[in-house]
């Protein structure tokens, strides 16, 4: 395999809230930005959302930080963009797609897009979508689109080809890039450098396993096989 971490293409951002894990991942060269979200943010405990997000940004004052609304009403999504984005010049606010009721935000994006407001655009998972939020942004500064490929795949549908597809649609709009959002294996992130997929994003306990990546399948056989052995004979097992 002539996969390595540092041959990669495509930017890793790290994805989480927990603050300690980010600070020690912040002095990483391969992580080049991080996400989170309101679910990341309640699983680590985080009540306070703006002092989190000040404190993450004190942490990462150099690379792009996607930070996301929480509102189900795009007027209130609106005052909520607006104010995120004061935040920091590297702030990218996160607006999910639809609001719970599958209204689209692609009205609301077009204006903090024409804002000024930079921009990742959450929870995409169709080529529609990819195409209908795509218009949305263009002219406007740079921006995301998160599409959801894990998910997909959780579908039972492989994403690789709408995934792909979404590479070539948005290479047509300058400035906006093709996030893979929710990773299950590390050969998600192969599979993305290798469709040239822009950045894709990375929990922290996925990111422990890079260290496998290019890894000679003989030796890590042996390596497997050493592990099983060791554990039994800590486990006295007998027959």
């Amino acid at each position: 395999m002539s996969h390595h971490p540092e041959r990669l293409r495509v930017k890793i951002f790290a994805d989480g809230a927990d603050l300690p894990g980010i600070a020690a991942l912040a002095a990483d060269p391969l992580i080049k930005g991080f996400t989170t979200n309101p679910t990341l943010m309640r699983q680590a405990g985080v009540h306070d959302y703006e002092r989190f997000a000040r404190d993450l940004l004190a942490l990462v004052p150099d690379r792009p930080i996607s930070l996301e609304v929480f509102s189900d009403d795009f007027h209130e999504m609106e005052k909520q963009a607006r104010r995120i984005a004061e935040w920091g010049p590297n702030v990218f606010v996160k607006v999910p797609v639809t609001n719970t009721a599958g209204q689209s935000s692609a009205p609301l994006v077009a204006r903090l897009a024409s804002a000024g407001v930079q921009l990742n655009v959450t929870a995409v998972f169709t080529l529609d979508q990819t195409a209908t939020v795509l218009a949305a942004l263009a002219g406007g500064p740079p921006a995301f689109i998160s599409i959801f490929a894990g998910r997909i795949a959780d579908a039972g549908v492989d994403p690789v080809p709408v995934m792909a597809r979404a590479v070539a649609l948005i290479d047509t709009v300058p400035g906006v890039e093709l996030i893979w959002a929710s990773p299950r294996e590390v050969l998600n992130i192969v599979q993305a450098d290798e469709i040239g997929c822009h950045v894709i994003t990375v929990t922290h306990d996925l990111l422990g396993k890079l260290g496998v990546l290019g890894r000679d399948l003989d030796r890590f056989s042996l390596d497997t096989v050493c592990m099983f052995r060791r554990d039994a004979l800590a486990a006295g097992y007998e027959l």
